[in-house]
């Protein structure tokens, strides 16, 4: 009975390597960066169908324990492979080409994988023939020879994509690299740019929590072609069912018989109601709801997340910005007009917390605020400064009340105290996230500049810290950088105090997330500013520097200006000995500069003896620092060779030249 059981889970086993091998029949129509790898792996992969069939075939055999327990090894091997080839062919097409050497490396893996579980088959305790033992071997052999073999990546749609890092406008970019993109990535039509985008954000929780590196640079670069697209061809989206309905309100995306219906990503659902999410915010536990969901089931009298079950340290909700950006984005990739953010409908647990007695007091310092004497205008700004600080019902209440225009219209006054204490109420209301809106609407921002100018030292420091509290919203990033705040900013990161050098760095590094404001920042004098911080003795900033100098080296003026800066000794300093962010973005920063035909600062790095700490952080480095220093280690080794070639060809142009004969010169012995 025992040998019955193990004949029977060796069947087993056996049906689903059939199963799986069908699957992977069906997947076709491979992304075209990855086609020839992957086409040859699927039909490889084919070849082994009889095998399995005669296993399934020999009525009489046992198949051994050892044996199953190998088949098993193939099934898993084989598993990664499906997942390897799906992505291939519904992955994003603007992944592939950028992460190449990831995608490759993944490739080599499997490879090695399947090879590894198809040689700890024993062949000679099966009842296979002759023919299909010639066939695994012509596999096996193909896989070896696959593992060995690396192909020549298309270098031009590497460095078209990666060019647009650095333009800071669409008036910059060039439209044949533009057209050559969306030929070669195949991105010329609605429905490709649809897939595209939804391949994009299908990746957000394999982002590894870092969608500003990876998914939002992609979106980026995939709106910059689906614009183009659509400038060279303005009735692209009348073929893709343009006038089908409307989302409905409820968040769902409906559409006649006649137009497939984008299919709503799991992550910008909502795990309460399973909608479209309008206004995603994330509870204490890390999850994200719709706002109104999770306010009636907190409401309701629950305590705990509704997903995990795990109890909630506190109530707070937290506007989740990114996730919020990321669903805009996708909507209008597919025709569909951005969610509005609904008003909230709880009751707010803030007013109902404040005492009829500090309301009245809050209404007495509004009253002082308005006051003709300076006195009274700067102990009321002081006490609201103190208020505000203190708890979030009072910020709710004192913007109810009325207090911010008022705090606004003292930002402008000569009393350098009661500037200082506004500027600081104003910082302290802005941790409510409602309050940020009230703040820009009441024209806050050209007052804060004022101050972050030409107010007392802690004053500047905390007109930068506001900015950059009130620059966690998007749309505030671009006001923000319109209204002159970002040369103040820098002259406040040159010679600030330590805590003024935190603030400014910070307001800054948040506001360079829009690509509109990098080359404001550059030409505000930033990068000397911020090489100068990397270099300083116990300056305690290069942490900052280093992070904004990433943000800046993908646009063109930032790329340049850090180059003439001269900054490859620096960064390959960092590289070599410092921590693991500063490694990571000291590599970023780097890869920017020598990407193109700036084979000088290859040459200079090379010079440097970079080599071998770009070895190790490959290694040990952060997930996303062994990606630039792979990138790093394919350029130099690119560079290196190109080096060679040049230096062989040189030598030969030269021996070619002394083994000609030289012409003899005759003298007529009549001319002397």
């Amino acid at each position: 009975m025992e040998e019955e059981k193990e004949k029977e889970s060796g069947a087993d086993v056996v049906r689903s390597l059939i199963e799986m091998v069908n699957e992977i029949s069906l997947i076709s129509e491979y992304r075209c960066t990855v086609k020839k790898q992957y086409c040859n792996l699927a039909r490889r992969l084919k070849l082994l169908i009889p095998l399995f069939e005669e296993i399934r075939d020999t009525k009489e055999l046992v198949v051994p324990e050892e044996t199953v327990e190998a088949l098993k090894s193939l099934r898993e091997a084989l598993e990664s492979a499906k997942e390897l080839l799906r992505f291939g062919c519904q992955g994003s097409k603007i992944y592939l080409v950028l992460e190449r050497e990831q995608i490759m490396n993944k490739f080599y893996e499997v490879t090695a994988q399947l090879e590894q579980a198809l040689n700890g088959i024993s062949y000679e305790n099966l009842d296979i023939s002759d023919e299909v033992k010639e066939q695994v071997e012509l596999v096996l052999a193909q896989f070896r020879r696959a593992k060995g073999r690396v192909d020549t990546p298309d270098v031009e749609l590497h460095e078209d994509l990666s060019s647009l890092y650095n333009k800071s406008n669409d008036a910059e970019t060039d439209p044949a690299v533009l057209r050559r993109l969306a030929d070669k990535l195949q991105l010329m039509g609605i429905a490709d740019l649809t897939q595209e985008s939804l391949a994009l954000h299908e990746m957000v929780d394999a982002s590894g929590g870092d969608p500003g590196e990876s998914i939002e640079k992609m979106s980026m670069l995939l709106k910059k072609i689906k614009d183009f697209v659509q400038t060279e061809n303005p009735n692209i989206e009348a073929s893709a069912g343009e006038k089908g309905n409307p989302p409905s309100c409820s968040g769902q995306v409906s559409s006649d018989k006649n137009s497939k219906a984008p299919v709503i990503p799991v992550d910008f659902r909502c795990p309460i109601s399973l909608e479209l999410m309008k206004d995603p915010v994330i509870v204490s536990t890390g999850q994200t709801y719709e706002r109104a969901c999770i306010e009636k089931w907190l409401d309701a009298g629950h305590g705990t997340c509704p997903k995990t079950q795990q109890i909630l340290a506190n109530t707070v909700l937290t506007p989740n910005y990114v996730l919020r950006s990321l669903i805009a984005q996708w909507c209008e990739a597919n025709g569909i007009e951005p969610p509005k953010r609904p008003s909230s409908t709880r009751p707010s647990k803030t007013t109902s917390a404040c005492s009829p007695a500090e309301r009245t007091k809050i209404e007495i310092l509004l009253r002082k605020l308005t006051s003709n004497n300076p006195e009274d205008q700067r102990s009321a700004a002081g006490e609201i400064r103190l208020l505000a600080k203190r708890n979030a019902d009072n910020r709710v209440a004192i913007a109810e009340a009325g207090a911010i225009p008022l705090l606004v219209g003292l930002l402008l006054t000569p009393d350098s105290r009661t500037q200082e204490h506004a500027v600081t109420a104003l910082l302290n209301l802005s941790i409510c996230e409602d309050n940020k809106a009230s703040i820009i609407s009441s024209g806050a921002v050209p007052g804060i500049v004022h101050v972050l100018k030409k107010g007392s030292m802690e004053a500047r420091e905390n007109a930068a810290a506001t900015l950059f509290s009130l620059s966690v919203v998007d749309e505030n990033k671009i006001t923000i950088g319109a209204s002159g705040a970002i040369p103040p900013l820098v002259t406040l990161l040159s010679e600030g105090t330590q805590r003024g050098k935190k603030d400014a760095a910070t307001a800054l590094f948040n506001l360079c997330i829009f690509q509109g404001n990098k080359g404001k920042a550059v030409r505000a004098g930033v990068v000397p500013t911020l090489m100068r911080l990397l270099t300083e003795p116990g300056g305690g900033m290069v942490d900052e520097a280093l992070a904004i100098l990433a943000i800046l080296a993908s646009h063109a003026e930032g790329k340049a200006s850090i180059g003439s800066a001269e900054a490859v000794p620096v960064l390959v300093e960092v590289i070599g000995s410092g921590s693991p962010r500063n490694r990571e973005n000291a590599a970023a920063v780097l890869v920017h500069l020598c990407a193109g035909d700036h084979q000088h600062h290859l040459a200079e790095a090379k010079e440097l003896g970079v080599m071998g700490p770009l070895v190790d952080l490959a290694q040990t480095g952060t997930e996303r620092g062994k990606r630039k220093a792979a990138q790093l280690l394919e350029r130099m080794n690119r560079f290196v060779e190109q080096q060679k070639q040049a230096q062989v060809l040189a030598e030969a142009q030269a021996q070619a030249q002394q083994s000609q004969p030289q012409p003899s010169s005759t003298v007529n012995s009549d001319d002397s």
